[in-house]
């Protein structure tokens, strides 16, 4: 139980969630501001901690950022030295550390480390991944991706929380695909500078064919060679037909995501295909010259360090141009929350280091991270990147630095002030069903989103 006299209860207990079991704890809080000291006290279970900050601020703006800052410095803290333990990225509880060091600028790396209190090794992380982003990395308020959502898959795995339905069980595809259709050719008018496109899931490729074709031809053919990226998610899902209908529209990058190499792993996940067959269609897909992600999880359930590695290098001996590492997180959706409320470390820590030095010798480099709560030890998702193959969707995404005009149920839209440092969002219902009836709504609110008649 949390008390505090301020107005950041849920800051606070945001960082009571990143340490197991302080959610059982008798935490007290109260802060006051004294001139430019920012004091702060916190009791735990009756044992207290005090703390005082000094910080030049100007405007009630600032004031409250600082007050905020120092008030969850404090309470985390404290739960450090009450626990005697700290978290890999410290006092953050945003998902987006690498944005962070950007705004703060030139020596960020003292700010996560001496302020945040983030750990030395994510820290380095933090440095790496900004230089990765050299050459891509650009703020320019015309640049703009686009997003198509399918919110489609074969079967629900039982660790995700995304808003999409079984394609089997749907009743409403060729609706669902017409509305996209009409948003689509709306949208694009939108987009002045395009960086990339992007069709996502759910599975896209699990589509009918004949809709898949729908999609895109309403998106176009890619004549100019821009990064063109489709979710091609599950082997069950792809062949040589679905493959060279994306290489004919252009598509220059597809994901198959394999998640893990064990098959026992795969099969109480809900996955309706073997490991083999991730490899029989990675190796198809090469046959038509794609960029390649593949996705793999760390902290599945059931699975030890050395299954872990074993996917990893696995993985690693088939040179995909991208490597993406997610640590397991459960959220409010998945039927695997059902059974397990919250994720202990583990081996998760050992399994994201593994990863991280055995991608680095093979030449990868890390380019984007982002976290989520619940996620297994506090840790993060991380995107790696073969030399010159670092994916610009990604990295306009996470850092937010591109106009993204994103199509499709549950999809947000994103505009972009790069001098106010503001962004203004616009989310489409999650429902299928009501996107499909609000569509046309929908369009209207994103041209006054995106200032277009």
């Amino acid at each position: 139980m949390v008390v505090t006299n301020t107005a950041y209860l849920p800051d606070i207990n945001e960082i009571v969630n990143l340490f197991s079991g302080a959610d059982a704890l008798e935490i007290s809080h109260t802060a006051s501001l004294e001139g430019k000291t920012f004091c702060n006290s916190v009791s735990i279970n009756g044992n207290g901690y005090d703390y005082q900050n000094e910080a030049e601020f100007t405007g009630e703006l600032e004031k409250k950022r600082y007050f905020k800052r120092f008030v969850k410095l404090s309470v985390y803290a404290s739960l450090c030295s009450y626990l005697n333990c700290s978290m890999p990225w410290g006092a953050l509880t945003g998902i987006r550390p690498v944005k962070l060091a950007y705004q703060h600028g030139e020596g960020f790396e003292e700010f996560l480390a001496d302020t945040m209190l983030v750990s030395e090794p994510k820290v380095a992380l933090v440095e790496k991944i900004v230089r990765s982003q050299k050459g891509v990395y650009e703020v320019n308020e015309d640049n703009g991706d686009f997003f198509v959502g399918i919110p489609f898959c074969p079967t629900r795995c039982t660790y995700c929380s995304f808003v999409s339905s079984e394609i089997a069980k749907a009743k409403n595809l060729d609706e669902y695909v017409d509305a996209l259709v009409f948003e689509i050719g709306k949208s694009k008018p939108m987009i002045k500078n395009l960086r990339s496109i992007y069709i996502g899931g759910g599975t896209p490729v699990s589509l009918p064919k004949p809709l898949l074709m729908r999609v895109l031809g309403a998106i176009g053919k890619n004549t100019t060679g821009v990064e063109y990226t489709v979710e091609a998610g599950r082997p069950d899902c792809i062949d040589g037909e679905v493959l060279a209908l994306l290489k004919e529209f252009g598509v220059t990058r597809i994901c198959v995501n394999p998640q893990t190499f064990n098959d026992c792993t795969l099969e109480a996940l809900g996955r309706r295909h073997t490991a083999e067959q991730v490899l029989e269609k990675f190796r198809l897909a090469r046959e038509y010259g794609f960029d390649i992600n593949m996705d793999l999880i760390a902290g599945l359930p059931g699975e030890d360090f050395e299954m872990f590695r074993y996917s990893l290098d696995t993985a690693c001996s088939l040179r995909p141009e991208n490597i993406t590492v997610h640590t397991l997180c459960l959220k409010k959706g998945a039927k695997l929350k059902e059974s397990v409320n919250r994720l202990t470390d583990g081996e998760v820590s050992e399994m994201v280091d593994y990863a991280h030095a055995a991608l680095e010798a093979a030449g990868y480099a890390p380019y984007y991270l982002y976290r989520q709560k619940y996620m297994a030890g506090n840790l993060e998702n991380t995107g790696y990147a073969l030399p010159g193959k670092v994916c610009v969707y990604n990295v306009d995404i996470m850092e937010e630095i591109a106009q993204n005009v994103a199509c499709g149920a549950n999809a947000v839209s994103k505009r972009v002030f790069p001098e106010e440092n503001r962004i203004e969002r616009y989310g489409a219902p999650k429902d299928i069903k009501t996107y499909i009836e609000k569509v046309a709504v929908i369009v209207d609110a994103k041209r006054e989103l995106f200032g277009v008649k």
